[in-house]
């Protein structure tokens, strides 16, 4: 969500009448994020988010900006993509592909207590069960195949030690599979930025744009990864119990599940430390932009490898 595409008042208020949504107030650029480039737009009807997307084609995007649409027709509280006098959610500006959606209130939370990790077990539940209807498909495009094509581009900058441990674990990931474990479509990226919080409550899920077809229980690995962290990469048992029994409230857990768990933690937690490396060695240009450490990830890792027989249990 940072601004790689300058957006300019003057352009994006002839790009909105290709829309029903009134005229332009004003236009703010989002700071945070990596992916794509983000404005908050507010027109004389109502606010909106823009979205210029920096990788996605648009062959790629009608899988996310229609996931989203399915998804909030039953009940998740996600950004709504609006569609334009050619009843399109997407368009193009400044010669990127992008959409406006909804606006949701509420503010993502720095230090979430088990209660509020409750309450995302139960809503993740909630948002496999809606996307079991979802006719589209999306292969994960950051699953063990990227891992192992940007593995060779990220280990030159790295010490000793950090790439034997990420040769290791590729390596380790490779003998599993899964192939039996309940699948579906997943957010993968649900971390603590991506929900808003408003009077207790969950008033939105936000950047879909990771979402793919994947195990479910991926997708529980990556958001226990970020909400039930502990100080030192372990996790803590509290919000951990929370957060997984929320989960299988509303949806239970299988035992093939119960027995992957371990590894999809690690599986989960060296996605997102390789994606790390990538975009702190290997950036992008662009303006107000922010490449988050990827030495977190590396110690979750090494927590859950160390820990295996101490991480928090699946019950089914």
């Amino acid at each position: 969500m940072s601004v790689f595409t300058t957006v300019t008042p003057e352009q994006l208020g002839a790009w909105l009448k290709h829309y029903r949504i009134g005229t332009l107030v004003e236009l703010e650029g989002i700071t945070t994020g990596i992916e794509n480039t983000n404005y908050f737009v507010t027109t004389t009807q109502d606010r909106f988010v823009l979205t210029l997307f920096e990788k996605l084609t648009p062959r790629e995007l009608p899988f996310y900006l229609k996931l989203m649409a399915h998804l909030a027709d039953r009940g998740i509280p996600c950004p709504r993509p609006v569609a334009n006098l050619s009843d399109e959610f997407l368009g193009e500006l400044n010669g990127k592909p992008a959409s406006l959606v909804s606006f949701l209130a509420g503010r993502d939370l720095k230090n979430p207590a088990a209660g509020h990790c409750a309450r995302v077990g139960a809503m993740l539940a909630a948002l496999h069960l809606a996307g079991q209807s979802y006719p589209l498909q999306m292969d994960n495009p950051r699953g063990p195949r990227w891992w192992k094509a940007a593995m060779p581009e990220i280990i030159p900058f790295m010490p000793a030690q950090d790439a034997a441990l990420l040769s290791e674990e590729v390596r380790f990931q490779s003998l599993y599979r899964f192939s039996d474990l309940p699948r579906g479509v997943v957010h993968a990226d649900l971390f603590r930025d991506n929900v808003l919080f408003e009077n207790g409550r969950i008033a939105g899920i936000i950047d879909f744009y990771f979402a793919c077809n994947d195990a479910l229980l991926y997708d529980v690995a990556i958001t226990a990864n970020d909400w039930c962290m502990a100080e030192g990469g372990g996790l803590d048992p509290a919000r951990s119990a929370a957060f997984l029994d929320a989960y299988r409230g509303v949806r239970r857990f299988t035992a093939i599940e119960r027995g992957a768990w371990p590894v999809m933690l690690r599986a989960a937690a060296l996605r997102f430390w390789v994606s790390r490396l990538y975009d702190l060695h290997l950036p992008r240009p662009g303006e107000l932009t922010h490449a988050k450490d990827p030495d977190h990830f590396r110690e979750i890792l090494r927590n859950h490898i160390a820990r295996e027989h101490d991480l928090p249990q699946l019950v089914i």
